[in-house]
């Protein structure tokens, strides 16, 4: 019995070693990763998701998340086109669409693309004037997500969206815009009136044409003024007597 002791002890040492062998290649990757793998230091290619095992030693795997990046773009400060110190801040969101490049072609592509973030929104609102920034920020997101894309596509990176948050204007800018707009409210205030005048003008030319047209009319139009008139408190009343009201008596006059 002595004998077999040195055997089994080798066989439960053969076995522990085995056992560990085989626990030190078992990976598992969530739905959301993949394992890229590398054998002897050559691209096997991703695998995932689920349960599958890497050749210790010789084998190696690197882990990629696929689900979407959010990278907050530090607030930079930018001039304008014309010449206007602003400053920008915004937020980009990627994910990774080919494992196998992401971990292949950059060393670490969230900070290559956060690095490109910040250079293209420096470099195109560079080009956009300030009207252009406040009014068409759909346009420049639509430009930096073009671009940044086009930047990160070797690398196995896709941008889905690029949006500018805050746009920070120096002191004496606000206060060059509110100016601004108080003179526009004005014109667009004094057009109204003017423009009510003019209507005003021309229904009362109107009104003026039918009356001259119709003496009758014009009579009852000299008739209702005189009782306006009356109805006021006073105790002088002056009333010019209209030439149209002599005609109209001397015209009733002759027809007698």
């Amino acid at each position: 019995m002595a004998l077999l002791t040195p055997f089994w002890i080798l066989i439960a040492g053969l076995i522990a070693i085995i056992v560990g062998f085989i626990a030190a290649g078992i990976r598992v990757v969530k739905e959301y990763e993949r394992g890229v793998i590398f054998r002897l230091g050559r691209l096997v290619g991703a695998r995932g998701p689920g349960l599958f095992f890497v050749i210790p030693i010789i084998e190696s795997m690197v882990k990629v998340d696929l689900r979407t990046i959010t990278y907050d773009v530090p607030t930079q400060e930018v001039i304008t086109k014309d010449n206007v110190t602003v400053r920008v801040n915004a937020v980009v969101y990627y994910r990774v669409v080919d494992p196998e490049k992401a971990v292949t072609e950059v060393r670490d592509f969230m900070y290559a693309t956060a690095q490109i973030a910040q250079t293209t929104l420096r470099s195109v609102i560079g080009q956009a004037e300030l009207d252009e920034l406040l009014s068409e920020r759909e346009k420049l997101n639509a430009r930096l997500q073009q671009i940044i894309d086009e930047a990160t596509n070797p690398w196995g990176v896709k941008v889905t969206a690029v949006e500018i948050k805050d746009v920070e204007l120096p002191e004496e800018m606000k206060r060059i815009m509110a100016m601004q707009a108080e003179a526009e409210r004005e014109r667009r205030a004094k057009i109204i009136r003017a423009d009510g005048e003019y209507q005003a003008a021309q229904k009362l030319l109107e009104a003026a044409q039918i009356l001259e047209q119709s003496k009758g009319a014009m009579m009852l139009r000299i008739l209702q003024t005189l009782n306006e008139v009356a109805a006021e408190q006073a105790n002088t009343l002056v009333f010019p007597i209209p030439i149209e009201i002599l005609e109209y008596f001397k015209r009733k006059n002759s027809s007698n």
